[in-house]
C-alpha cells in the first residue's frame, strides 16, 4: 500500500474581508490532498493551544490524517492573515508558523521508525525542516521539498543534494530563466525538480529533458491551495508508476478542480 506523510507545517489561513479561516499549511495540504487523491496519509507537525489549532486538529481527525506523531505545545497556532483579489490569494502577514518555528521539531528513533514505512515524504521551506532534512534523507524514504517562491540561492544550495523532488514557484521568472533554475540546480541522478508559473506552463527537469504542461483554465473561487495540490498530485502520479509527463497533466487538473473549493480544502469557521 502506498503511504505518505506531510511534515512541518500546519496553518489556519485567516480570510480577513470575511472573519473566517480555514486549515492549511504546505505540509499538512500534501497529507490532506493525498487523502482526498485516495491513499493512506500521515503528518507530523507542532500544534498551539489556541482555538486555531483546535479548529486544523478537529479537521484532520475529520478527514482521517494519522497525526499520533505530533507535537503539541502552549502558544500560537501557525496562522495566516490573507485576502481575494479576482478569485487569487493574497497574503497579508503572518506569525512565521508559531509554535513551529519556536519549537523546532527533532526527530525521536520511534519517529524515524514511523517515517521509514512510508512511501514518500513531503515537506517544504515554510516548515521549518531544514535542520532535519539531511536526518530524513537519510532514511531512505524518497523526499520532496517545496522552496516556494521566496527561495534564496543559499537555501538551495543547502537542502537540494538531500532532495529527490525539489518544487520552485516561478510565476516571477521567464521560461528561460525557470529553465535555468532548474538546470543550474540539479544535483543527484534520479532528481526531479519542478517549476510553476501561474499561468504559464508548468517546467519540469530530470537532468536530460524539459517537460511542460500549460494549467487548465477555470475561473478560480480561490487559488489558495492550488500549488500544494499540484505538487500532490504529481507526486502520487510519479510513485505510482506514470512518467512525468502524464504525472504533469494529472497534476494540472487536479490543481485546477482545487482552485473551485474555498480555502486550502475548505472547512472554514468564523472567527472574532
Amino acid at each position: 500500500m502506498v503511504k505518505v506523510i506531510g511534515i512541518g507545517d500546519n496553518v489556519v489561513d485567516k480570510y480577513v474581508h470575511i472573519k473566517t479561516m480555514y486549515p492549511g499549511g504546505n505540509a499538512l495540504n500534501f497529507s490532506v490532498f493525498a487523502k482526498k487523491l485516495g491513499f493512506e496519509a500521515a503528518f507530523i507537525g507542532t500544534f498551539g493551544d489556541d482555538a486555531e489549532a483546535e479548529h486544523v486538529q478537529r479537521v484532520v481527525n475529520e478527514i482521517g490524517i494519522d497525526v499520533s506523531h505530533c507535537r503539541h505545545f502552549s502558544g500560537e497556532n501557525g496562522c495566516a492573515r490573507v485576502t481575494l483579489e479576482d478569485g487569487d490569494r493574497v497574503f497579508l502577514g503572518s506569525n512565521d508558523g508559531g509554535v513551529t518555528r519556536e519549537y523546532l521539531l527533532e526527530l525521536t528513533e520511534d519517529d524515524k521508525a514511523y517515517i521509514q514505512e512510508f512511501s514518500l515524504i513531503h515537506t517544504g521551506l515554510y516548515s521549518h525542516t531544514g535542520h532535519i532534512l539531511t536526518e530524513l534523507s537519510a532514511l531512505g524514504v524518497p523526499l520532496s521539498f517545496d522552496f516556494s517562491d521566496d527561495f534564496q540561492q543559499e537555501q538551495i544550495d543547502q537542502f537540494i543534494s538531500d532532495v529527490n523532488y525539489g518544487f520552485f514557484s516561478c510565476s516571477h521568472l521567464s521560461e528561460e530563466e525557470a529553465k535555468q533554475l532548474l538546470k543550474a540546480n540539479f544535483a543527484k541522478e534520479g532528481q526531479i525538480l519542478l517549476a510553476t508559473r501561474g499561468s504559464e506552463p508548468a517546467i519540469a527537469f530530470d537532468g536530460a529533458n524539459y517537460y511542460y504542461q500549460a494549467p487548465e483554465y477555470v475561473k478560480a473561487v480561490d487559488t489558495m491551495g492550488a500549488g500544494d495540490s499540484f505538487i500532490t498530485a504529481f507526486l502520487l502520479s510519479l510513485i505510482t508508476g506514470h512518467d512525468i509527463q502524464t504525472a504533469m497533466k494529472e497534476a494540472a487538473g487536479f490543481a485546477a478542480k482545487s482552485c473551485l473549493v474555498e480555502g486550502s480544502f475548505g472547512y472554514g469557521v468564523r472567527y472574532q
